[in-house]
């Protein structure tokens, strides 16, 4: 009888919770918001809306250059509904690759930790609560939309270094989409409970002026010295350059928000190049020129990832050590050396629109040069310094501004203008109206000078408190200081640098706590709050250092195998050739064989063994002439 009045109770209490929720949709809210969060899901039309929302944010802070005919465009008129599509189908591409070919899924707590990291090491805190938000700070969504695409390719990356092969890249690659119910159905998210992370800068006392922060090296590129870089205003894309081995032409997008890396497409990229100049359009970043490659070049879209070529029809002729500047509707190229003609006063000025190049005027043209300097003053392009090829060269304090209106030359001011020189460095001072250089090697050896060129002709920078002596480094404008850093003097690499401010004619010291190692034919980009620096060698390391080794160890693996396997070869021909008849040519190539393999095992006993240094070397049968810098090293090959 107890029994079932307790049962009876327990009925009428189960009754009465029901009516309360009923009769208050607080309560069935919060029951449902419970539910949904133990099983989740996104359908692939809700992750493309997603991602169009995540792109909005990195297109309000894309740079739009000020000399730029018309205002900005909205996103849709330069990312199509279809190119958002494969930018999700790209990362659910990678994910399914991770669990279907190498079976190792991405996990909730992996997604979690992403999360964590991007929070904790973003160079960019408020444009990564930008995203936090355009994606209503839910943890969930910010796992799948945000931190999914940066962990899967990065965790592809690391699987094919690991394993020395790159089945990712010709098996799956080429497949079609094939995940369950991707389009037409749901996908199913990873079931968990994501936390929304704290972002660093929420946190007290965590960013202070004059610091360094290392950036993220997981799938960074290959370390190289001579590529180029461009800020986009959300991303650095560098490209190009050389290990000391071979020239490159991949790269990579580092997203300083997420301090996350993505690695440029190779489909339809130019050739691999060093010397080359690269220009930031609002949209797309144009690489052209460089050594050995002719007069090409491309267009990269870091919005969809992908890579059109520049008409060669009236281009330049091929050359490296040039400059390039951005008017605003073209691509303005000029100086450089050609190869084996010499010095240049030539250019051209390419249209992206038309894909068309039209030649720049050559009269009261500088001098050829190469090795100088040249800016955009928003109506001409100005340029300066620079040094001609040859074993007796000369070195130049002059220049020249150019007009594309109207294309014409008008020299530069000479008077108290710094020293001649090349290997410097030169920013356009937007408020004051001014071009800025600084340092470079001249007739005397590596300079800490400069001048200040404006509309009242030259006025020489303070050597108070300068940094040292230097050639090679690099320099950026932040909006009211030049900030300079890295090259070298006649001892080596350095690691120093400096701020200037042109109002009070004064220099601070950078600080060199925690300080990248010092280095040379860097590159550095400025993003509104900090200065990034990337790359560059100190003449045996080409940075970053830690893919560099890696790749010292696959190319010491490769030579090895290739030196078996022709062993093996050798071995072969031995035994056929041994068998009679014998005859005269029979036992020449006999002793011929031998000595071959007599050759290979002292290789594989020293396979680190290198030809003799010299000015003159080969390289694929070509004879090829070392020109050197101010200091010494080695520049290129002509």
């Amino acid at each position: 009888m107890k029994k079932l009045t307790r049962l009876a109770l327990l009925f009428a209490v189960l009754l009465t919770l029901g009516a309360v929720q009923s009769q208050h949709p607080v309560i069935v809210a919060a029951t449902q918001i419970r539910r949904d969060e133990d099983n989740r899901t996104l359908t692939f039309a809700d992750r493309v809306t997603y991602q169009r929302a995540i792109e909005e944010v990195y297109w309000q802070h894309r740079i739009w250059p000020k000399a730029n005919a018309g205002p900005k465009p909205p996103l849709e008129k330069v990312m199509s509904q279809a190119q958002i599509e494969k930018k999700v189908e790209d990362y659910l591409r990678n994910s399914q690759a991770l669990e279907d070919y190498w079976q190792k899924p991405i996990t909730p707590e992996q997604l979690q930790a992403e999360m964590d990291r991007m929070a904790e090491h973003t160079k960019q805190p408020q444009v990564l609560r930008e995203l936090f938000q355009a994606l209503a700070d839910d943890p969930f969504l910010i796992a799948e939309c945000i931190a999914r695409p940066v962990l899967a390719q990065r965790l592809l990356m690391q699987l094919d270094n690991e394993n020395r092969v790159k089945p990712t890249t010709v098996a799956w690659r080429t497949e079609p989409l094939q995940l369950k119910g991707a389009r037409a159905g749901t996908m199913a998210a990873v079931t968990a409970n994501y936390t929304l992370p704290t972002i660093s800068s929420d946190l007290p006392d965590v960013c202070t002026d004059d610091t360094w922060t290392p950036t993220n090296l997981a799938n960074a590129p290959l370390g190289r010295s001579l590529h180029t870089a461009v800020w986009t205003g959300s991303e650095m894309i560098v490209w190009g350059g050389y290990d000391g081995f071979d020239p490159f032409n991949t790269g990579g997008r580092y997203n300083p928000s997420t301090d996350s890396w993505t690695a440029t497409s190779t489909v339809n990229a130019p050739f691999a190049r060093v010397g080359h100049t690269a220009v930031w359009t609002g949209s797309e970043m144009i690489v052209w020129g460089g050594q050995g490659v002719g007069n090409t070049g491309g267009r990269y879209s870091p919005n969809t990832d992908s890579w059109t070529v520049t008409s060669t029809t009236n281009a330049p002729t091929a050359r490296g050590g040039h400059t390039a500047v951005w008017s605003g509707s073209e691509m303005i190229v000029w100086g450089g050396y050609q190869f084996g003609v010499g010095d240049t006063n030539t250019g051209g000025r390419y249209n992206p629109n038309t894909d068309s190049w039209a030649a720049t005027s050559t009269t009261n043209a500088p001098s050829a040069r190469l090795r100088h300097t040249a800016v955009w003053n928003d109506s001409e392009m100005i340029v300066w310094g620079g040094i001609t090829s040859g074993p007796n060269p000369t070195y130049f304090n002059t220049g020249g501004k150019y007009n594309p209106g109207t294309d014409s030359w008008t020299a530069t001011c000479t008077t108290n203008a710094p020293a001649a020189r090349a290997d410097h460095t030169a920013v356009w001072n937007l408020t004051g109206t001014q071009m800025i250089v600084w340092g470079g090697f001249g007739p005397s050896g590596v300079l800490n000078t400069g001048g200040r060129y404006g509309p009242d002709c030259w006025t020489a920078t303070s050597t108070s408190n300068a940094p040292t002596a230097r050639s090679s480094h690099r320099a950026v404008w932040t909006g009211n200081e030049m900030i300079v850093w890295g090259g070298g003097d006649n001892d080596g690499d350095l690691n120093t640098g400096g701020r200037y401010n042109p109002g009070t004619d004064s220099w601070t010291a950078t600080s060199t706590t925690g300080a990248p190692a010092a280095r040379s034919y860097h590159t550095a980009v400025w993003t509104g709050s900090q200065m990034i620096v990337w790359g560059g060698d100190d003449g045996s390391n080409y940075f970053n250092l830690v893919q560099r080794r890696r790749r010292h160890l696959q190319l010491a693996q490769h030579r090895r195998l290739r030196q078996q396997q022709q062993l093996i070869t050798l071995r072969l021909r031995l035994r056929r050739l041994r068998r009679p008849p014998l005859t005269l040519r029979r036992l020449q190539l006999v002793q011929h064989l031998r000595l071959r393999r007599q050759r290979h095992r002292r290789l594989r006993q020293h396979p680190r063994r290198r030809r003799a240094s010299g000015d003159v070397h080969r390289r694929r049968g070509r004879v090829l002439h070392r020109r050197r810098d101010g200091r010494g090293r080695v520049m290129s090959d002509e």
